[in-house]
């Protein structure tokens, strides 16, 4: 299990960051944020993929190595960003925490339960930091909703609604070396449940906590060439609460993906996806709710490297949707969901 949390020393110097895996497409979204900040250096990037190599080299300049142990000996640097599959993911994590490495992990965090308890306690026991990337965490309407919800301005929270939906890994143009461990139940942990249901499970995670009891579905509905599940639901039952995730790859269109809701017993929060999107409330008073006012986006949240890089260099604490032990507790609802789909029956918490 973790450990309780400890008070880190602040890093005043630039970041020295390599890359562990490329073949989560997500990386390529992140690497411009690492470049373009001041006080980070991209230093070199490990793959077991030649093509992905090149392209890292092509684009960025960087060393590129095809073997783990060879970056870690002949690289001198911070701290990591993993982007491999969900297993392998977890276990570079691990042995970078080994190796006194600071380390962003991205979403879900790992392939299991046990894989995210290890990599907490090796943190700990090794001084270092961990930090688990949400695309949707840099959401400034998102962050608002939280930051409303838990100081209780919509008062008791009874239920938290996520869906995260598309037409399948492939069809929205996800790479060959993604799609090989998305659709791999081992390398990924399941398929459609831990690749997406995953957003609902930390969202009722922050504020909500752990649930006492969780019910998953998990089915093949439409694509019979996959050996993974397509689609899949997660509820989870608290003392006075309800929250439900959702995750297809099966679904045509936009509508209803990637909305959030959060419901209070004064009020509504419903968060629209995407840069852009709006925050809305509605009360008693204004029953069909209406905008809020997000303010000036925080600088030090408005990507990865920006929060990563100010949370080491301050000791500030991660935003609640990055932080280890809220992000382990989503996948002790994952696996609880994934239990419950394979036995048909409910699965109590904690495990």
């Amino acid at each position: 299990m973790y450990l309780p949390n400890k008070t880190y020393t602040a890093m005043s110097e630039s970041i020295r960051i390599a890359i562990l895996g490329l073949s989560h497409d997500h990386i390529w979204d992140n690497l411009p944020f690492i470049v373009e900040h001041p006080d980070a250096s991209l230093i070199a990037a490990f793959s077991q993929h030649e093509e992905l190599l090149g392209r890292a080299k092509s684009e960025y300049g960087i060393a590129i190595y095809g073997d783990f142990e060879d970056l870690f000996n002949n690289e001198s640097f911070d701290a990591v960003y993993v982007y491999g599959s969900n297993l392998e993911g977890a276990q570079w994590a691990i042995q970078a925490a080994s190796n006194g490495k600071h380390v962003l992990v991205e979403k879900p965090m790992a392939a299991s339960a046990a894989q995210a308890d290890e990599m907490i306690a090796t943190a700990r026991m090794n001084n270092v930091r961990l930090m688990v990337n949400w695309p949707f965490a840099w959401w400034p309407q998102l962050q608002k909703a939280l930051q409303m919800a838990k100081a209780g301005e919509i008062g008791d929270l009874w239920q938290v609604k996520y869906r995260a939906a598309h037409a399948g890994p492939q069809e929205l143009g996800c790479s060959p070396y993604f799609c090989d461990w998305l659709f791999n139940p081992e390398l990924n942990g399941g398929g459609a449940m831990m690749d997406y249901c995953c957003y609902g499970a930390v969202l009722a995670s922050v504020l909500l906590g752990l649930p006492s009891r969780v019910s998953g579905f998990a089915g093949r509905l439409r694509k019979e060439n996959i050996v993974v599940e397509d689609n899949a639901m997660i509820t989870m039952t608290y003392p006075r609460a309800m929250a439900t995730a959702e995750g297809s790859w099966t679904q045509i269109g936009k509508l209803t993906a990637y909305t959030t809701a959060i419901y209070g017993s004064q009020g509504t929060l419903m968060v629209e996806p995407r840069d852009g999107g709006r925050l809305l409330l509605a009360t008693e008073e204004d029953p069909e709710g209406s905008a809020v006012e997000l303010g000036d986006a925080c600088s030090t949240k408005v990507n990865s490297a920006a929060h990563f890089i100010h949370c080491l260099q301050s000791g500030e604490a991660f935003q609640m949707l990055c932080q280890d032990r809220i992000c382990r507790d989503a996948q002790e609802i994952l696996e609880a969901g994934r239990l419950s789909s394979e036995n048909g029956a409910d699965v109590s918490l904690p495990l």
